[in-house]
């Protein structure tokens, strides 16, 4: 049975997320664009507002297209979190070989993002489930910090911080319920070479919940129920990953959120499988196109479609 994807607009459901939106200049095998909009904030919410509603938190320099601020109120994303300071939006330039698994990053720029600071508006305080997007290690305990009673708080993180604020991510580490981190970063972070030990090590961070993202080999999740193995979909057409891991992010917490199974999410794995599952749906997506151009005219029959597509590549 796939589950019904109708968005719960209350505010007690609303998640939050706080992340970074961006311009990407990017070049792969299937062609090269310069200056698209993209950033772990944006690919993130974007993804899961097809399951729920959303505060964001950001910063974007007064050179964003306040066109694109109508399109995020328009898919359920409140905004009053989202800073714009005068400057220059952070800018991020890099290319894919053959291997699209992996950028090689050319320029980063960060613009007005290197002074952010996220003061969380009254109205997100009480946010019930939490992303904290690939940022610096401080800034997530800060903004974690300022949230009153989540029930579930998810953080993302990167090769850049485990190399230069190890210590700073490991304190955040304890504070979050659920990581989300490619394989690579995984045996970084635990200093582990098999991916079974790298996860229980990772676990014992802190993080409840561990997903291991494998780009295109899927994804691997790991509780105290055991593991899950979730493949990728086999696409036609590939044009730019970048973006993949936060929309998967964005996919899994956005059904999380939209079930809001409360504690029961801690004790029962069926929730947490169908989400990894809808976050591969949502990064499938993602990728047929560059930025998040696809994404957006994806429709939740669209959605549904490529989960039963899924449930059919993996029923045996």
């Amino acid at each position: 049975m796939i589950p019904e994807l109708i968005k719960k607009n209350t505010p007690q459901h609303r998640m939050l997320a706080v992340g970074s939106l961006a311009f990407d200049s990017i070049q792969t095998p299937a062609g090269k664009v310069d200056r698209i909009l993209g950033g772990s904030a944006n690919y993130f919410s974007i993804s899961a507002s097809f399951f729920t509603s959303l505060n964001l938190v950001g910063v974007v320099g007064d050179d964003f297209p306040k066109s694109h601020f109508e399109v995020l109120k328009n898919r359920g994303i409140d905004l009053a979190g989202l800073e714009v300071a005068k400057g220059e939006t952070f800018h991020w330039v890099g290319e894919y070989g053959k291997d699209l698994n992996e950028a090689k990053t050319l320029s980063t720029c960060l613009n007005v993002f290197e002074h952010f600071n996220p003061k969380l508006p009254e109205s997100y305080l009480d946010s019930r489930y939490v992303f904290l997007a690939n940022i610096d290690p401080d800034l997530q305990r800060s903004v974690y910090g300022q949230i009153k009673k989540p029930v579930l708080v998810a953080a993302d993180s990167m090769n850049f911080w485990i190399t230069g604020k190890k210590q700073s991510l490991l304190q955040t580490l304890e504070l979050v319920d659920l990581l989300t981190i490619n394989e690579g970063e995984a045996f970084q972070l635990s200093g582990q070479n098999n991916i079974l030990d790298a996860a229980k090590r990772i676990r014992a961070m802190g993080p409840k919940i561990l997903v291991v993202k494998q780009g295109e080999y899927g994804a691997l999740l790991f509780t105290d129920q055991g593991i899950f193995s979730a493949p990728a979909l086999p696409l036609a057409t590939v044009k730019d990953p970048t973006g993949a891991g936060d929309t998967f992010a964005g996919g899994l917490m956005g059904y999380i959120a939209h079930e809001d199974a409360g504690d029961e999410i801690f004790k029962d794995d069926a929730i947490l499988r169908r989400a990894v599952i809808f976050g591969s749906v949502m990064a499938s997506f993602t990728v047929e196109d560059f930025g998040f151009t696809n994404l957006l005219r994806t429709t939740h029959e669209q959605v549904q479609a490529r989960y039963q597509e899924f449930l059919k590549m993996t029923r045996f």
